[in-house]
């Protein structure tokens, strides 16, 4: 077993060396992470200037660049081999309903998906690694769990994990994405040359959060574990499409069947 783990974060947050400490004796690790904290950077590559990689004295491998830049330049050179199992985390907060298209945690693991390697994405529910020992060995019980089970076809699992010291023994409850409202407005301020500047303002509160979404299992003390696609296709309204804008010639059977 060749596991690959990244992560958001950069490449000295404890969650990341959490996260390989729990992995220690599954298999081969390699890990490979942004050289500073990258939240929110998505699944953005580098394509205006070189990247470098550097090794720090703990063997881990960092990149001055994204999340998805550490993935990428690992599966198309830097490790020489292609690993059975991408993991990324864990997160210093969750990563759940909108926050996945922002999320440089989820990004990570994405890259791997896209290469057609299984990959989970880890977070913790709360900022400040509260109790990240127990989620770190939550993180270790589902991987041992994944690799029992056969990793088969390639998969996408999102998880989100309450910050409690009982994580492992906590319910385990597959979920949707929920939904936020819009973020909270800017922040203004001058910079000491009286220029403004802006900060994008914090995360609205969950507007979609009810039973069954990954908002509501967390909130109920839950570990939230999310199957991902990638496909953005708005399979259902192809037909719509095809009413409002009359003459275009469909690319496929309509609704996505093959």
């Amino acid at each position: 077993m060749r596991i690959l783990i990244a992560n958001d974060d950069g490449y000295l947050a404890p969650g990341l060396a959490a996260l390989v400490k729990a992995c220690e004796g599954l298999g081969q690790i390699d890990v490979i992470a942004p050289e500073q904290n990258a939240s929110g950077t998505s699944n953005a590559l580098t394509l205006s200037r070189p990247l470098s990689v550097y090794t720090a004295a703990n063997g881990f491998r960092y990149v001055n660049g994204t999340p998805s830049d550490c993935v990428h330049l690992a599966l198309t050179g830097v490790l020489g081999y292609r690993p059975d199992l991408v993991l990324s985390g864990i997160n210093n907060g969750a990563n759940m309903g909108d926050d996945t298209l922002y999320s440089g945690t989820v990004a990570a693991a994405t890259e791997g998906y896209l290469f057609g390697i299984p990959s989970v994405a880890f977070s913790q529910a709360e900022k400040g690694w509260g109790h990240l020992d127990a989620a770190a060995a939550l993180a270790r019980a589902l991987v041992e769990q994944l690799i029992a089970g056969g990793l088969g076809e390639p998969f996408l699992l999102n998880v989100n994990v309450p910050n409690r010291p009982d994580a492992l023994t906590l319910p385990r409850r597959l979920t949707r994405l929920g939904r936020r409202h819009a973020s909270e407005p800017l922040i203004h301020q001058l910079n000491p040359r009286g220029e403004s500047i802006y900060w994008i303002g914090p995360a609205g509160d969950a507007r979609e959060a009810g039973e069954g979404t990954d908002f509501h299992a967390c909130a109920n003390g839950m570990v939230s574990i999310t199957p991902l696609q990638i496909d953005l296709t708005d399979h259902a309204r192809l037909p719509l499409w095809q009413q409002r804008l009359p003459g275009l010639q469909a690319g496929g059977p309509v609704g996505g069947q093959a």
